[in-house]
């Protein structure tokens, strides 16, 4: 998939503020500080699409790009630490939670991983919720050129061991790298070819 365009449509606190569910849309999602910015600026070919925090939890809204004008981008809210009040993360929690199982043009959630750590109970509570809400998901693994590729791999062992022991088989999963761009072709070839997905509903 090549990127022709990448715009910002709107910012939204709920549900219903979301822009109109009438194309295909793919949201990103993970533990705070996971590289989610610098991911989606890798994807899209744009360097300030997303904006990059050294404040972990900085994203308090959902923000949708259009992209191609032909799909969403969803950046979500990450979840784990954060610099914000706990009435805050509770609020964050209810609206992320309502948009994930209600969002009805949501073809599948990408869920950011980063590579150097072994499981993380977080990570693996949400992906649980979405296994049962049956929300269809994809791991993607940053960070990958801060740390060996045997290092990845054992981690990634890891991840999987601990997955199959409660899942039947295994979501699709990606290594990225948004400082040598590696996994963009990967990722943008997996949205290509589930864009249909969307198409096909009635």
């Amino acid at each position: 998939m090549i990127i022709r365009s990448a715009r910002f449509v709107k910012s939204s606190t709920k549900l219903n503020d979301c822009p109109e569910a009438d194309r295909a849309e793919y949201a990103f999602i993970g533990r705070s500080n996971v590289g989610k910015s610098s991911l989606l600026n890798m994807l899209t070919g744009r360097t300030k699409l997303a904006k990059i925090s050294s404040t972990p939890g900085k994203t308090q809204t959902i923000n949708h790009f259009l992209i191609n004008e032909e799909w969403y981008l969803a950046d979500l809210p990450g979840y784990g630490y954060a610099k914000v009040s706990k009435s805050s993360r509770k609020q964050w929690s209810g609206f992320i939670t309502e948009y994930i199982i209600k969002r009805k043009n949501l073809v599948s959630l990408f869920v950011l991983i980063d590579s150097r750590h072994e499981p993380f109970e977080s990570d693996y509570d949400f992906m649980e919720f979405l296994g049962l809400n049956q929300i269809p998901f994809a791991r993607i693994f940053t960070k990958s050129d801060k740390v060996s590729s045997s290092r990845i791999e054992k981690n990634i062992t890891v991840h999987d061991k601990l997955m199959l022991e409660t899942w039947e088989s295994l979501p699709p999963a990606f290594i990225s790298s948004a400082q040598n761009k590696m996994g963009r072709e990967d990722i943008l070839k997996y949205i290509e070819e589930t864009l249909t997905f969307f198409e096909k509903r009635p």
